[in-house]
């Protein structure tokens, strides 16, 4: 059965039961609301109660049909196998293709029978005088004319708006709730008494375009501040959301439009996507239920290809903002699409900077802010980097700074006895190269009418010409002469690029090599030297602790950077690199000694720094000046974790621009496979450090917190609620009456949940509050059980944890996190229990 068929059904039961009420003698209202003439009507349509009617209570199952009457809350065959699924059962190919035919032929018709109301309102529609826009007036001047169309004007009236509001709401996209069943916002009734007030334009035919800016992107504050008006931004947590919150999110944002585009602002390479916490989107799990089935959902998002509809994926960050991007071209890049262009170059060229500035921000902004923080908070930290970070300001100081550099070398080799004259007169010298330059490219532009005469000449010549036989085999012989250039061509450019390629390989790796050259020029050797000569800055032990297994990675990355020297002095179109990288790649112990030792010497560093202070006086001696870049010793350990990253980037570069058939390529997808390893096993490093900070973190915030350090213990999300207490639960949900008692802050691990008391206080002459927690309970999650309270008009947003011996009846404020909380801790319990 169509929708069409079903809400014209529901019209005729409607009106059959309101003329059988009528011709009641009696007119008995309780004999209309028995459950017996109700109860098999919502059965039959799969609409059940959600509780048990008391003895005494009549109408529930009437006022359950209204109900999902006026919210329509029916599945198509499609969305129902989506939410009860298909007992596997195969499905026809031609089945699916016919049912989108058929809803697409709906579509057409509901929206042909709305643009046909609003025409005949607009028509019917007397001149509006200033103070007397009223609706009455315009329902009084087409009540006459809808009492013409049929014999009872008001019952035909009341079924036409009926109609319209359930096609409408039937065209509407589905949201989904808490259980899974596919619920549709209801109209409201100034969308259903008259035409759309402002533009004529509805909002369902409006499709903007939206962005998901992910949390774990360094400095994200920045990028909101990046995005363009008209660009609907959609911030989301990294950690702590599923797939299903995600999408609500999306749909909430959308407002029912499709979108014109969609861009995905989350860190990952060019293999995959970390878009969640647990949910690296790439090749291998693509084809996974839960991951196709999200990127179906997403993508019915956003417009059809033949439409204009994309999903821009910005991975990885930095490259994709700032190079050329696979895929098909169009008029402008994704980046200028979404994004400032100026303020993104900001954000690039200063992510770690921000990073580490917005640490410290962040955590004194948010008890203020709290939910307002992102908003606020974020755009103005980013209009103030923006502002005082320009990029035009930087560059053309770089590009001064330049010019005055190269104009001190030519001094410096003339020894001129006039200076200044001789910089004024190199600068102007500059300046006219420039300009001539300019010029230069502006004179070659071609002439529209030049090249249609030459053109018109060439199709002459060549049709007198097509006559002769030798001519036309000559003109083949030349085409494939071309054609053979063309390729020469296309394979010298592909050799050129790959030759860029690899001496930015080697640059970088020249640069990195310098910078752990520091840390023995400036800090190692000088105090071995002290050492020798028995005036000790620090004893034998600790310089063999902070600085045995940086030199042990300086001496590999020069050898490195050698092989790399060598290759490139010989450098051919038939070179390979692959091997080198290979090589390396098996003498890595020196590097997995420095991560396994890292914690170890920054503790070293500080205890001898806080316990020596000759140590002390000779950091502050040398850190941040010249000979070390303006670095410190810590920030100059901190490069090694950092290299992997950009050797698998210009790596796969590299590859990108090395033919199918080169004898390199194999190498180089062996050297990005053990290069890649291996940043994963330093980004594992990187994730457990976290994780201890994180639980450290809990220990301090929770007072009398149990101890939490255990072995791959995390945490997840931290959610705040209000705790409610019912006086009688023997009655229905429907009907319990809570009272709040205190507020709780709900503390999910991956294996337990923390369960503690919050209390806020405020300071005098202060806008800020104090928050402290005090531990309650805690409870192993696969003996913890959810339980979801239905909203009522004494309730919102509840539910209850149930534990071995007591039970929390807990509420959050807003139904997003509700929904958000209760996805994540069903996934987080149901893993706990798989392991």
């Amino acid at each position: 059965m169509s929708v069409g068929d079903f809400s014209q059904k529901t019209l005729e039961m409607d009106s059959f039961h309101t003329r059988f009420s009528a011709w009641t003698p009696f007119n008995n209202k309780s004999l209309n609301r028995q459950d017996c003439l109700w109860m098999p009507k919502c059965t039959r349509f799969g609409w059940f109660l959600p509780y048990a009617p008391a003895q005494n209570e009549y109408g529930a199952w009437k006022s359950h049909y209204i109900a999902c009457v006026s919210t329509l809350d029916w599945l198509t065959p499609r969305e129902a196998a989506a939410v009860y699924g298909t007992l596997n059962e195969p499905k026809a190919e031609d089945e699916e293709l016919q049912e989108r035919q058929r809803e697409k032929c709906l579509r057409k018709r509901i929206w042909e029978k709305v643009a046909f109301r609003n025409k005949v309102l607009l028509q019917l529609r007397p001149p509006w005088v200033s103070g007397t826009h009223r609706s009455s007036s315009l329902k009084a001047t087409c009540q006459p004319w809808l009492s013409r169309m049929g014999g009872d004007g008001a019952g035909l009236h009341e079924a036409w708006e009926k109609q319209l509001a359930l096609a409408s709401v039937q065209a509407l996209p589905k949201r989904s709730n808490v259980s899974g069943i596919h619920s549709y916002p209801s109209l409201s009734k100034e969308s259903q008494s008259g035409p759309w007030k402002g533009d004529d334009t509805p909002p369902y035919a409006l499709e903007p375009r939206i962005v998901l800016i992910s949390s774990r992107v360094p400095a994200y504050e920045m990028v909101v501040e990046s995005v363009k008006a008209a660009v609907i931004a959609v911030v989301y947590e990294h950690a702590g959301l599923t797939l299903e919150s995600l999408l609500c999110l999306i749909e909430k944002a959308l407002c029912g439009r499709k979108a014109q585009s969609m861009g995905i602002f989350s860190d990952g390479d060019s293999r995959e996507i970390n878009l969640l916490q647990g949910y690296k989107i790439g090749i291998k799990n693509l084809l996974c239920p839960e991951v196709r089935d999200f990127w179906e959902k997403l993508g019915s998002c956003v417009a059809t290809e033949e439409e204009g509809g994309h999903v821009d994926c910005f991975a990885p960050l930095g490259a994709s903002v700032l190079s050329d991007w696979l895929g098909p071209q169009r008029d402008r890049s994704p980046p200028s699409i979404y994004f400032n262009e100026s303020k993104m170059q900001t954000w690039s060229s200063f992510t770690e900077l921000l990073e580490d500035a917005l640490k410290s921000v962040r955590k004194e902004l948010s008890p203020l802010f709290r939910d307002l923080r992102k908003h606020i908070a974020g755009r103005l930290i980013g209009q103030f980097m923006v502002d005082t970070l320009s990029m035009v300001n930087i560059l053309n100081s770089q590009e001064m700074a330049q010019a005055l550099a190269d104009g001190l070398i030519e001094l410096s080799k003339e020894d001129s006895d006039k200076p200044l004259e001789f910089l004024s007169h190199f600068l102007l010298k500059k300046c006219k190269k420039s300009q001539d330059f300019e010029g230069n490219v502006s004179l070659t532009e071609c002439d529209p009418k030049e090249t249609v005469d030459q053109l018109s000449k060439k199709r002459c010549i060549t049709e007198d010409n097509s006559q002769d036989a030798k001519s036309s085999l000559h003109r083949s012989d030349e085409h494939v002469q071309a054609l053979v250039q063309l390729e020469r061509k296309l394979q010298r450019g592909s050799a050129e690029k790959r030759a860029r390629v690899v001496g930015e390989l080697l640059q970088s790796e020249r640069r990195y090599v310098q910078l752990l050259g520091i840390v023995k020029d400036v800090y190692a050797r000088p105090l071995r030297a002290a050492l020798s000569s028995h005036r000790a800055i620090l004893s034998a032990a600790n310089v063999q602790i902070i600085f045995s297994d940086i030199l042990q990675i300086l001496s590999l990355n020069r050898q490195f950077l050698d092989n790399l020297r060598d290759r490139l002095e010989e450098w051919s179109p038939a070179q390979c690199v692959g091997d080198i990288v290979i090589r390396f790649g098996s003498q890595l112990n020196a590097y997995t000694n420095f991560f396994n030792n890292y914690p170890v010497v920054l503790k070293t560093i500080e205890k001898c720094k806080e316990m020596i202070p000759a140590f002390r006086a000779f950091l502050k001696r040398h850190d941040k000046t010249t000979a070390t870049k303006m670095l410190s010793l810590p920030e100059l350990l901190l490069y090694p974790s950092q290299r992997f990253e950009e050797y698998v980037h210009l790596l796969y570069a590299l590859r990108l621009h090395t033919p199918a058939g080169h004898v390199d390529r194999g190498d180089l997808n062996a050297a990005i496979d053990q290069i890649k390893n291996y940043k994963d096993y330093i980004d594992q490093m990187k994730e457990r450090v976290k994780m201890k900070e994180q639980l450290q973190d809990i220990q301090r915030l929770v007072w009398g917190c149990p101890t939490l350090s255990a072995v791959n213990r995390y945490l997840i999300r931290i959610q705040d609620v209000a705790q409610l207490h019912c006086y009688n639960e023997e009655i229905n949900f429907s009907l319990r009456v809570y009272e709040h008692i205190c507020d709780l802050s709900l503390l999910l691990l991956n294996d337990v949940l923390l369960i503690a008391h919050r209390d806020t206080s405020h300071t005098p002459f202060e806008r800020t509050t104090k928050t402290t927690r005090r531990f309650t309970a805690s409870l192993l999650l696969p003996r913890l059980l959810v339980e979801d309270i239905p909203d009522s008009k004494y309730v919102k947003n509840a539910f209850i944890l149930h534990g071995p011996t007591r039970e929390w009846i807990c509420a959050t404020e807003v139904e997003d996190e509700k929904f958000a909380w209760l996805s994540v801790l069903h996934n987080t319990i149901r893993s706990s229990m798989e392991k």
